[in-house]
């Protein structure tokens, strides 16, 4: 009514007249006195933690889709969500979660396993053919020439990787009596949970991979094979670090699980230094000759033979092929006997490594 007011007048080309000012003035007061009513009504449902109204979830004014797809998703996980226009995509005994969800899972995927986040991923689905360049099986030559002599070809060959799609799934119960419990923040709950249980699967595939699946970096070729299978001198680390070509040392670091870096912290140079030291800029708290050091629980200890016990080097040069985003499905029924909530993550993935020279690895001494 305000706008047609407004619209009539401006037409005409004149101010607004005496009646149309006095209906815009008693139009505006009411719409404010609303206002002020819903708000009141907001404070006290806030201080009583009240849940707010089933056609008042989503679509608040000044409420972001995001906002309102995790304000949907609590509700659905407290057995509040029942309305036909939810974003949740209900099912007869689940919902599989909006995507600003899963979005929010893969993120902290990403940032609890930095292997993952330092490869090279690739999002699409079906199969993936990498080229690289084979520098093995020769390279190309440069040499000085005479005229009128010929020259003697000699080429490296392309070869290449295929990345296709493994299909992994990730299952965490959820309690219901903290589902019941207003105060407890659910959807942080779940999502760090989930995250957690696909990042350590992820971190433990790609840095050991399974046989007739993902592949990950045990298919790295340059090796340093320590003398030792209960113990890593100062010369195989350094033997270790030079593997890796100087082009690809800038974005270098080590992986190893924390009794290795255990051992190595007790190592000192010919000055009585120790090698690796406590350092507050480097990204996990430790360097060892300049580089960070990440630790692994899915990387092997000393103590066994032929054991991969430590990575070195750029991790670009692991492919990662995600064909399929996480998806995320809530199942209410399934444990209902067990008082508990299902939460299944579904994600397919396959990695191989791209570029041997990018990463070398050390394993203990052989049988």
């Amino acid at each position: 009514e305000m706008k047609q007011i407004l619209e009539t007048a401006g037409n005409e080309e004149r101010a607004l007249n005496e009646e149309e000012q006095g209906k815009f003035d008693a139009l505006e007061k009411e719409i404010r006195g609303l206002d002020a009513t819903i708000e009141a009504i907001m404070t006290q449902r806030e201080l009583q933690n009240e849940p707010e109204p089933e056609d008042n979830k989503d679509g608040q004014d000044g409420e972001s889709e995001e906002e309102g797809e995790l304000r949907s998703f609590e509700s659905y996980l407290r057995g509040l969500e029942t309305r036909d226009d939810s974003p949740m995509k209900l099912s007869d005994n689940g919902a599989v979660i909006p995507s600003s969800i899963a979005n929010k899972i893969i993120e902290k995927v990403i940032d609890m396993c930095p292997i993952y986040h330092d490869a090279d991923r690739y999002n699409l689905t079906g199969t993936l053919q990498i080229p690289y360049y084979d520098e093995t099986t020769g390279d190309v030559t440069v040499e000085y020439a005479d005229e009128f002599t010929d020259g003697e070809a000699k080429t490296g060959k392309f070869a290449s990787i295929s990345l296709t799609g493994f299909l992994a799934r990730a299952v965490t119960d959820v309690s219901k009596s903290l589902i019941n419990n207003s105060q407890f923040n659910i959807v942080d709950f779940v999502v760090n949970r989930m995250a957690r249980n696909i990042a350590l699967f992820i971190e433990k595939e790609l840095l050991n991979g399974t046989s007739d699946k993902i592949e990950g970096l045990s298919g790295v070729t340059a090796e340093v094979v320590s003398a030792s299978e209960t113990a890593i001198t100062a010369d195989e680390l350094i033997d270790l670090q030079e593997t890796v070509p100087d082009v690809y040392q800038g974005n270098a670091y080590w992986i190893m699980n924390k009794a290795t870096r255990t051992a190595i912290r007790k190592l000192k140079d010919g000055q009585g230094n120790y090698l690796l030291n406590k350092d507050a800029n480097s990204r996990w708290g430790y360097t060892l000759f300049g580089k960070d050091v990440y630790t692994s629980d899915n990387m092997a200890k000393l103590g066994e033979k032929n054991k991969t016990v430590i990575y070195y080097g750029d991790y670009m040069g692991l492919a990662v092929k995600v064909s399929e985003e996480i998806n995320i499905d809530v199942l209410r029924e399934t444990k209902a006997r067990q008082h508990a909530v299902e939460v299944l993550g579904f994600v397919e993935l396959d990695a191989k490594v791209q570029n041997a020279q990018m990463i070398a690895k050390m394993t203990t001494k052989k049988a």
